[in-house]
């Protein structure tokens, strides 16, 4: 295989790996042949995934970790950070732990994992950070300030790190997913009246899998795209750019 398209001997870290997109991610990059270790805060599930994994003759790792927290992002150190949280409410009735618990798991540990990896990822030679945004830093999404306010700056945090790490070979890029059929929002798309208001605002009319989403992050971890950095990408069935439409009637 051209070694562009491949990731064998490369090491990774996704945060948040035990479902949705983080799962589909861990087995994307493990099927290109990189060790991968993953965390996530709830050991049954880890075990679980583990197992499956294993069967799969996948070479993955596991750790418990709630990356909100400062001393357990310590605990660990290609990285992908892809954990994330979100409290829908209006904006007047957060409180502030809601507000810091959320700044905490989207942002702070981005920010906090990627300052922990840099030595060693510089000292690999080369490597990838791939965070894992969302459209509602890109546009308005109702009622998720807060939410939004985190994946906006992590669109420029990823702008700001590929630029000042680009002289030690790191490269920096965001993907912003839009409607995508994973836990998180599994009770969201329940409600038929948002799950059809998403449809039909997506000109393709459907919501994404979590494995529409995963080979992007792999992409960008290839050596294939290795000119690549900086950018932010949405992965959403053409949702952001869906201006106004208007069917004339013959």
């Amino acid at each position: 295989m051209d070694k562009r398209w491949s990731l064998q001997g490369m090491t990774a870290l996704v945060t948040g790996g035990t479902k949705g997109i983080g799962e589909a991610v861990v087995e994307e990059l493990s099927m290109l042949g990189a060790r991968v270790h993953t965390c996530a805060r709830d050991e049954t599930q880890l075990q679980e995934r583990l197992r499956e994994w294993q069967g799969k003759g996948f070479q993955v790792t596991t750790s418990v970790c709630d990356v909100s927290l400062r001393d357990q992002r310590e605990k660990l150190i290609e990285t992908v950070n892809n954990a994330g949280t979100f409290i829908l409410k209006p904006t007047t009735e957060y409180t502030a732990e809601e507000f810091s618990f959320i700044m905490a798991t989207n942002l702070e540990s981005a920010f906090h994992i990627s300052q922990l990896a840099h030595p060693l990822v510089k000292a690999s030679g080369s490597g990838s950070i791939v965070f894992m945004s969302s459209i509602a830093g890109v546009v308005h999404v109702s009622v998720g300030s807060i939410y939004g306010a985190t994946k906006g700056a992590m669109n420029q945090l990823a702008r700001n790190l590929a630029c000042e790490w680009a002289s030690d070979n790191i490269r920096t890029n965001a993907i912003c997913p839009g409607v995508i059929k994973t836990p998180l929002i599994s009770d969201l798309l329940s409600d038929e009246e948002i799950k059809k208001e998403a449809e039909q605002r997506t000109p393709m009319g459907r919501v994404g899998e979590a494995n529409e989403v995963s080979p992007l992050v792999a992409f960008l971890c290839l050596p294939a795209a290795s000119y690549i950095t900086g950018q932010t990408i949405c992965v959403d069935g053409g949702l952001t750019v869906n201006g106004f439409s208007y069917q004339p009637q013959a």
